[in-house]
C-alpha cells in the first residue's frame, strides 16, 4: 500500500469515529431542542384553552380528542391537589395515516370557580425512527463526500507535495554502484525534503567512494600478488631443474610449489567473487543451457573417465537464460566440477534441466552436508588439495546476482538445485 493511501485509510477510519460520536451527540441534542420546542407549544396551547374555557363554558364539555387537540374532564379536589404539569410521549390513532402515531401530550389541572378540571393537550411529534434514518443517510453522504474529498486532495495536492520524496525513491531504485552516475536532485521548498536530498546525496557519494576504493584495492592487491607468486613458482621450477637434488628436497620444493599454485588459484577466485558481487559482468545475452551442459561435460570427460563416473543428462525442455555468458559458464562448471571432485570412484552424476530448474546430483560420502554452511566461503567437508572451498560460493553469488535460488538437499545422493525465478525462454 502506498504512503498516501495508507494515510488516507487512517484518515477515513478516524473520520468515521469522529462523525459517529458527533452524530450521537447531535441526535440527542436535536431531540432535546425538539422536545423543548413542543413543550413550549403545549404550554401555550394550555393557556389558550384555559382562557377559552373561562369565556365559553361549552369548552368544558369536550371530553375526547375527536373534536380537537385537547380534552377536558372534571376531577375531584383530592386528585387535583396533587397533580402537576406532566409531559409524556404516547401514541394516538391518526385517521390520515390509518395507524397509531407518536404524539406529545401535556396533562395539567386548572380551576374554574369551585370546580377542578384535568386538561390534556396533544401535538404531533417527529417519529424517531424516521429521524434516525434521515440522519443516518445524511451522515453517510457526508462521510462519503469527505472521504472523496480527501482522495481528491491526496491525488491533486498531496501527491504534488510528496513528489520530491517519490523522486528520491526513484533515484535509489535506479542507482547502481558500478555505474556511479549522478542523478539530478529535484528542487523543493520543503525543508525536510531538502535535508533528505542532502543526506541521500552524501550517503550515495560515500558509498560510491568506498566502492571505488574497495574495487581498486582488490584489483591492485590481486595484481600485486600474482607477480611475486609467478616469480616464486618460476624460481622454484628453475631450482628443481638446475642441479641434482635429494628426493626429500624435491618433495619439499614440490610441496611449496603446490601451495603457491593453490594460493594463485585462491587469489584469482577471490578476485572473481569480488567482480561478481560488484556487478562487473554487465554484458548479457541469451545462453542456451543444454549446449553449455554438453560442452562442460565434454571438457570434464577425462576426469569422468578416470573416476569411472556414470553420467545421466536429462533435458525435459531446453531453456535460454538471459545472463552474462561467462557467468553462465562459471555457474555450470562449478556445479559439475563440485559433483566430480567430491564424487566416488564408480559413482554417478545426474543432471536434470527443465524450464523451472537445473539439478545436479552426485554420489559421495554417505552423510548430508551442513546445509547452513555449504555455500559459505572456504567451507569444505573433504580435504581435496585442488579445492579452494569457493566453488559453491561462486554459484551462490551468481544466483544472487540474477535472482535465482540455489538449494542443497540429500536423499540418495547430494543434490544442488538452481531454481530460475526469473522468466526464461524456451529454445
Amino acid at each position: 500500500m502506498k504512503l498516501l493511501n495508507y494515510a488516507t485509510s487512517y484518515f477515513a477510519g478516524l473520520l468515521l469515529v469522529v462523525i459517529s460520536v458527533w452524530a450521537a451527540l447531535f441526535y440527542f441534542n436535536m431531540l432535546d431542542e425538539i422536545y423543548d420546542s413542543m413543550d413550549d407549544g403545549l404550554e401555550n396551547q394550555k393557556i389558550l384553552v384555559v382562557q377559552k374555557a373561562t369565556r365559553d363554558s361549552t369548552v368544558l364539555r369536550q371530553k375526547e380528542f375527536e373534536a380537537g387537540y385537547f380534552s377536558i374532564k372534571e376531577i375531584p379536589f383530592t386528585l387535583a391537589v396533587h397533580r402537576k404539569d406532566r409531559y409524556q410521549d404516547t401514541l394516538m390513532y391518526m385517521q390520515n395515516e390509518q395507524d397509531f402515531e407518536p404524539v406529545r401530550m401535556l396533562t395539567t389541572v386548572f380551576r374554574k370557580e369551585d370546580q377542578y378540571y384535568e386538561l390534556r393537550v396533544i401535538t404531533s411529534m417527529v417519529e424517531e425512527d424516521d429521524l434516525i434514518e434521515d440522519l443516518l443517510y445524511s451522515l453517510l453522504w457526508l462521510y462519503l463526500g469527505l472521504v472523496g474529498s480527501i482522495l481528491v486532495l491526496n491525488n491533486l495536492l498531496l501527491k504534488r507535495i510528496w513528489k520530491p520524496f517519490y523522486h528520491i525513491l526513484q533515484r535509489l531504485q535506479s542507482f547502481r554502484l558500478e555505474e556511479a552516475k549522478t542523478v539530478p536532485v529535484q528542487k523543493t521548498n520543503i525543508e525536510e525534503f531538502q535535508l533528505l536530498n542532502q543526506t541521500v546525496e552524501k550517503l550515495l557519494q560515500q558509498n560510491v567512494a568506498t566502492y571505488q576504493n574497495q574495487k581498486a584495492f582488490i584489483e591492485n592487491a590481486s595484481h600485486e600478488l600474482q607477480t611475486p607468486l609467478a616469480i616464486s613458482l618460476n624460481k622454484l621450477e628453475l631450482l628443481a631443474e638446475s642441479q641434482p637434488l635429494h628426493e626429500d628436497q624435491l618433495q619439499q620444493i614440490g610441496s611449496v610449489m603446490e601451495n603457491l599454485e593453490r594460493l594463485t588459484r585462491l587469489n584469482k577466485t577471490l578476485l572473481l567473487l569480488s567482480k561478481i558481487e560488484n556487478r562487473q559482468f554487465a554484458q548479457e545475452e541469451p545462453v542456451p543451457l543444454e549446449m553449455l551442459l554438453q560442452k562442460t561435460l565434454l571438457d570434464f570427460e577425462d576426469q569422468l573417465s578416470y573416476k569411472d563416473i556414470a553420467v545421466d543428462l536429462q533435458v525435459q525442455e531446453n531453456v535460454s537464460l538471459q545472463m552474462n555468458p561467462d557467468l553462465a559458464a562459471m555457474l555450470v562448471v562449478n556445479l559439475i566440477k563440485n559433483a566430480i571432485v567430491h564424487n566416488v570412484n564408480g559413482g554417478f552424476l545426474r543432471i536434470g534441466l527443465s524450464k523451472q530448474e537445473l539439478t545436479v546430483e552426485n554420489a559421495g560420502q554417505e552423510a548430508p552436508l551442513d546445509g547452513a554452511k555449504v555455500f559459505t566461503r572456504f567451507y569444505k567437508e573433504t580435504s581435496a588439495a585442488t579445492s579452494t572451498g569457493l566453488g559453491l560460493s561462486i554459484v551462490k553469488a551468481i544466483c544472487d546476482l540474477y535472482g535465482f535460488r540455489v538449494a542443497y538437499g540429500y536423499r540418495q545422493g547430494h543434490t544442488f538445485t538452481v531454481t530460475f525465478q526469473k522468466a526464461v525462454a524456451s529454445v
